[in-house]
């Protein structure tokens, strides 16, 4: 736990008591305030007072006794409407954050200099979150992980010299975080995503941007440079004075790092400086990583490890549970848990990641289906259809091999026997189901544990053991 000290004597209102919630009491409680908890839940607000928090209705409470109101990241703060809380705290005048400003406030009273590393973007931040985490633990640091990747900030370990701490954030959290203030600071791209929350792309990217411009002089802003929000992020923080180091996947940069061929090239002042592949990393296939590769590269170099010492750690990293999680394989064929892909744009990336797929696929569908993924479709050997979509699904694919085998277990064991009897190198038994699980599972974590779990009942499966 990270005990905050700020507001020590002080009371404290919290709302929202998930985990993050709770991690924020006790972390506030520790550090000597006194606070008050509360939740539209009312079994949140329970399992709240049997932690032992003093909990009492914000809604009819006395605000100009609080000295900060810590919200929980899900709860609206400006769109489509603030939450009433924000309403309350502002007609009280007191500050509304979140518990990653609250260890930025931590961390700058007690550890400044304490190695912070913070990832933002629309997509790829967990698994750059979990690469760098992992090369730092691998060279022997004492290295911390949380934020959005699900351990609560305020759960781990507080800042000290000497300690790692490697932070994934979204939107919602920077939002809360006017002191972001990361010594090496992370924003991989940018692309539409909850503009519910945010009201306009544009309002969404600057959040996005928070972070970067939080970056002090000293430290080390990683951009990937190929949308136009991302690019024009780069050239302000040049502007304003930091160092930056570009990320992309399609064009060379003068500063950064780009992709020549399969290789990776690290380039200063127009000249290679060091060149690497991820090609053949299982758990970091397709370009999308990449740019995660990149960007954990050019934060551990920033960090001061030696380009040699970053590589070698990057080939054992085992990859994140159900994203192009490896499981296992039975002779030449390969099974992949990808059941974080709930819509077509995230299946794209393993689709284009694999030459010879038997493809499962449903679920409950999104917006557009899989039409959008036809420019893949002959890389499909067989498609198996599962859930409500497979009867929708089945009608796109047209003429692409195809069955609606209803279920996952039906399914795996139809793929693998056709895949087993695949005269081609490298088949692929593909779970990137391209929908929400809601049909039949109740998240896509417990039906990628279903296929998981599936696959290695397999006779002759040799388990590859990522995804942890």
């Amino acid at each position: 736990m990270t005990p905050i000290h700020q507001f020590a004597g002080k009371t404290v209102a919290v709302f929202g008591l998930g985990g993050s919630g709770l991690a924020t009491c006790a972390a506030l409680a520790a550090g000597g305030a006194r606070v008050v908890a509360w939740d539209d839940n009312a079994a949140s607000v329970e399992k709240a007072g049997a932690a032992g928090h003093a909990t009492i209705d914000l809604a009819t409470a006395d605000w100009s006794a609080f000295a900060a109101l810590v919200l929980t990241p899900g709860v609206p703060l400006t769109h489509p409407a603030p939450h009433w809380t924000v309403g309350k705290a502002a007609a009280a005048g007191i500050p509304v954050i979140g518990d990653i400003e609250l260890f930025c406030r931590e961390r700058a009273a007690r550890a400044p200099d304490a190695p912070f590393v913070a990832i933002t973007g629309t997509n790829g931040k967990s698994t750059t979150t979990a690469l760098i985490r992992h090369i730092l633990v691998t060279s022997g640091r004492d290295t911390q992980m949380g934020g959005n990747i699900g351990t609560a900030i305020l759960s781990l370990e507080p800042p000290r010299a000497g300690r790692f701490h490697v932070v994934e954030c979204s939107s919602f959290q920077i939002d809360l975080a006017p002191s972001l203030d990361p010594s090496v600071g992370i924003c991989l791209n940018v692309t539409p995503d909850h503009l519910d929350r945010h009201g306009t792309i544009a309002g969404y990217a600057a959040v996005k941007e928070r972070l970067i411009a939080g970056v002090p002089k000293t430290g080390m802003a990683v951009i990937g440079v190929d949308d136009t929000f991302c690019q024009a992020m780069a050239d302000r923080a040049e502007r304003a004075g930091r160092t930056v180091v570009r990320l992309s996947i399609r064009n060379p940069v003068a500063d950064g790092l780009c992709l020549d061929g399969l290789d990776i090239v690290r380039v200063r002042a127009g000249a290679e400086v060091f060149r690497f592949s991820n090609a053949g990393i299982g758990s970091l296939r397709g370009t999308h990583n990449a740019q995660n590769a990149m960007a954990a590269f050019a934060a551990c170099e920033a960090l001061g490890l030696t380009h040699e010492t970053i590589v070698a750690a990057m080939r054992s990293f085992p990859g994140l549970a159900h994203r192009m999680e490896e499981v296992g394989r039975r002779g030449k064929v390969l099974f992949v848990n990808d059941s974080k892909a709930t819509n077509a744009d995230s299946a794209e990336k393993a689709l284009a990641a694999f030459r010879r797929i038997y493809w499962i696929a449903g679920g409950k569908a999104k917006e557009g289906g899989i039409a959008p993924l036809a420019g893949y479709f002959p890389r499909v050997a067989k498609a198996y259809l599962i859930g409500a979509a497979a009867e929708d699904f089945a009608a796109t694919l047209g003429a692409v091999p195809h069955v609606v085998a209803g279920t996952l277990d039906r399914a795996v064991a139809l793929a693998a026997a056709d895949a087993a009897a695949d005269g081609e190198a490298d088949p692929v038994v593909l779970l990137s189901p391209a929908c929400a699980s809601y049909d039949q599972f109740p998240n896509f974590e417990v039906r990628g544990k279903a296929f998981r779990d599936l696959v290695l009942a397999l006779p002759g499966l040799a388990p590859i053991g990522g995804g942890n």
